[in-house]
């Protein structure tokens, strides 16, 4: 059980020396954390009699676990237990969001290499069998994102984010086929695992994730992605736009190959969705 959680919700029932101690707790976990118990005992001001208590009480079968779950809960990190930063005008608010999403969209554009992108359509362009894996947030989303961009292009695409069917289409896959793995963080278990299992039959890997992450070394070739999270904690990660760039940038390179049978391809695609659509020649291709 996550200790502060159990702590939070039972503090309103805590009195004196209990009370004192999840008080000290919740003030400074990271102290709380790393101190002794007689120095936490001593910050709270109570006993180490008084500790072994309010162990107990805390579901904790001695001193021994209560300081084991301490650290376990202070290692997500100080940005996620200090008081909260929260914006005191909407307009810092979105002023600060929109930052974040410039500074990291610059940073990925400077750090993305052409050639890697020219080697990525390669394989895209040879591929008998594309799929393409995410899990997650984002992951999940833009692995349907890359199809989209692929299928109006005259690719078809696969997309599977459940472990157990990605493993079954990792296992059908072989030489002439590409995997396409999506993951910001590069160490997802079920895309590392369903990673190896299609390359051990042949597929060729194509990652876009962080750089010098697991995934990235297990792929053929990788587009990296750069990962800077700020100490604002209430907003999605800022680095999902550098892998939407990526598709971006990869789709556009893509069509640019052959420019003439793309026109032809997307042509088809706007007449189709027109069509269906009644809408003006305005309207995005099926976005």
């Amino acid at each position: 059980m996550d200790i502060l959680y159990l702590i939070r919700s039972r503090r309103d029932q805590l009195r004196g020396n209990a009370a004192r101690i999840a008080g000290a707790i919740l003030e400074d976990v990271g102290f709380a954390a790393s101190a002794s118990i007689d120095q936490l005992a001593a910050r709270a001001g109570v006993s180490k009699a008084a500790m072994s208590r309010f162990a107990r009480l805390m579901d904790c079968g001695d001193l021994r676990e209560l300081r084991l779950r301490l650290a376990r809960a202070a290692a997500v990190g100080n940005r996620f237990l200090a008081p909260g930063d929260a914006p005191r005008t909407t307009s810092r608010f979105f002023r600060r969001v929109l930052g974040d999403i410039e500074h990291s969209l610059h940073r990925h554009l400077e750090g993305f290499d052409e050639a890697r992108f020219r080697q990525a359509v390669d394989l895209i362009a040879s591929a008998g069998k594309i799929v393409a894996f995410g899990m997650g947030g984002c992951s999940t989303v833009f692995a349907s994102e890359i199809q989209y961009r692929l299928v109006r292009l005259g690719h078809v695409v696969s997309t599977y984010h459940d472990p157990v069917l990605m493993r079954i289409a990792a296992a059908s896959l072989g030489p002439s086929d590409l995997l396409v793995l999506l993951s910001i963080t590069g160490i997802t278990p079920d895309l590392l695992e369903t990673a190896r299992l299609a390359r051990s039959y042949g597929a060729r890997l194509l990652a876009i994730t962080r750089a010098d992450s697991p995934l990235a070394t297990l792929a053929d070739l990788h587009l990296p992605l750069h990962l800077e999270e700020s100490d604002f904690i209430y907003t999605p990660t800022a680095a999902r736009y550098g892998m939407l760039l990526a598709i971006d940038l990869l789709a556009t390179e893509l069509a640019l190959r052959d420019p003439g049978a793309s026109q032809e391809l997307l042509r088809r695609v706007k007449l189709a969705l027109d069509d269906y659509r009644q809408g003006d020649d305005r309207l995005p291709l099926g976005d």
